[in-house]
């Protein structure tokens, strides 16, 4: 099994949270070491710990001062709660490392590009001079890393986009966005997995159900995953939404 070992940096943030700050970047090694220790904190948590929010590159950890405190180890310890959470989390850290041998999820997305489907392709491939069929071929010939699931319900972060079809946001956000498009910002892109205000030029839209409330877990996408889009027509499109209700 291959592994290597870490760097990080610890920051309190207020009175009872901690952030693990792995790297500055967007960077699979660095994303594959917030799920590991993430993976790591769900099986040893520290007493006292709430919960934790794992980002691109850092995890912040959330836990109760005063559990904290009724700890047999810090008991009568006049410490801030910062510096026996940061001395917990050192210790964790100086004896974990990432395994390179990750087992990959691959997840099969299938868009209808432009069209009434996708408003903004047409922007897309004159911002960046090419034509739509390779906006389009460089889409979904690629692919792209879950790195985080936010700012909707269920919407995935994914990164590894061509810098060919990198393109702004839009200066006005539409008040609405449907259900299922697919959109690019900057250099990533994502899927709406449901209808929402939302800036990102919009090339296509998917008939796959990304995110389910009634089901557990509700998204169908996790950090970590691999996304491949697909082609495919109107037709093909309807008839694959049919088969999702």
């Amino acid at each position: 099994m291959k592994q290597y070992k870490i760097k990080w940096n610890v920051f309190p943030i207020g009175e009872s949270a901690i952030l693990i700050e792995f790297g500055r970047k967007i960077d699979k090694d660095i994303h594959r070491t917030v799920r590991m220790f993430g993976e790591y904190l769900d099986k040893h948590p520290f007493e006292g710990m709430i919960e934790y929010v794992p980002a691109f590159s850092t995890i912040t950890i959330f836990y109760d001062i005063m559990k904290l405190r009724t700890r047999k180890a810090d008991k009568g310890i006049k410490k801030p709660s910062y510096e026996i959470v940061s001395s917990l989390i050192n210790n964790m850290l100086d004896n974990f490392n990432v395994s390179i041998d990750e087992k990959v999820r691959i997840v099969k997305i299938p868009v209808c590009y432009g069209g009434k489907f996708g408003a903004d392709l047409q922007y897309v491939a004159e911002y960046n001079k090419i034509s739509i069929n390779r906006v389009i071929e460089l889409h979904s010939n690629n692919d792209y890393v879950v790195y985080m699931i936010g700012f909707a319900p269920g919407f995935p972060y994914l990164g590894g986009m061509s810098k060919e079809i990198a393109a702004p946001r839009r200066k006005s956000p539409r008040r609405s966005v449907p259900k299922g498009s697919v959109g690019i910002a900057g250099m990533q892109t994502g899927v709406y997995p449901i209808s929402t205000p939302g800036g990102w030029q919009i090339i296509g839209n998917t008939p796959k159900v990304l995110f389910s409330p009634s089901k557990c877990p509700p998204s169908i996408l996790r950090p970590g995953d691999v996304v491949r889009f697909y082609p495919i027509s109107s037709d093909e499109y309807d008839k694959y939404k049919e088969s999702e209700n």
